[in-house]
């Protein structure tokens, strides 16, 4: 039947819901890592003392909270498509003293950053957007939405959960998932290579790129973190 939209199931609907019924506050750390444990904090994203800061699939927003309230942005926007962790995200952070720093947008993060050019000082993504979304895509538009000399920074997974090496081509992998009502789902992830998430932010339009690998802990789950930084081109504000 023509000109009838069906709904994508929300495929983020059950992630963090124990998490969010139980802890409330606002983190006072910042982690780039798998494990959210160890490793490089906040000060990977330079001074970001008065600049805007984009946060690229920041579910309940709990990293873009902690910003906020420790670093002292002009603004920072914490942006995902999740009708659910929106929601988690205003439930925790969508009020108070948090407010006049912190904005919680509900949006497909390619379109938010194509409406946005020029205007992010700072865009970064913690296994969020960067991860889930086509990269050919995401990074041009990460370009567009920074100003000149503007930063991304953004963790992912330096190989597959389990030990299976990153692709070494542009390709995604089938990963689990569950629709809001319990099924059984699949979504895409990219998890790639050093050298092609290099490649990829050079075509994009990003220079001094600097890839680091954090390393993971022990058992089924642990895995190692791949952490980089990039710089739009043009002169630096």
């Amino acid at each position: 039947m023509s000109g009838v939209t069906i709904p994508t199931a929300d495929l983020w609907h059950h992630y963090g819901r124990t998490r969010h019924a139980t802890d409330r506050i606002v983190p006072d750390r910042f982690f780039w890592s798998w494990g959210q444990d160890s490793g490089p904090g906040a000060e990977t994203l330079g001074d970001i003392t008065g600049r805007r800061v984009g946060d690229l699939g920041a579910g309940a927003a709990r990293h873009a909270a902690h910003l906020a309230v420790h670093h002292r942005p002009a603004r920072i926007v914490a942006v995902d498509s999740s009708p659910a962790q929106h929601a988690m995200a205003e439930d925790l952070y969508g009020h108070g003293h948090l407010a006049s720093r912190l904005r919680l947008v509900h949006s497909d993060v390619t379109r938010h950053l194509h409406a946005t050019a020029g205007t992010y000082d700072v865009l970064y993504s913690v296994f969020g957007a960067v991860d889930f979304t086509e990269p050919r895509t995401l990074l041009p538009a990460a370009a567009t939405a920074l100003r000149p000399g503007g930063r991304l920074v953004f963790s992912t997974l330096a190989h597959h959960l389990g030990g299976e090496p990153a692709h070494a081509g542009v390709q995604h992998t089938e990963i689990g998932a569950k629709t809001p009502e319990g099924g059984a789902a699949t979504m895409r992830r990219w998890v790639l290579q050093e050298q092609v998430w290099t490649k990829l932010l050079d075509e994009a339009g990003f220079t001094r790129i600097g890839p680091e690998t954090l390393p993971g802990g022990a058992g089924p789950r642990a895995a190692g973190t791949l952490l980089v930084t990039a710089f739009r081109t043009g002169r630096q504000a």
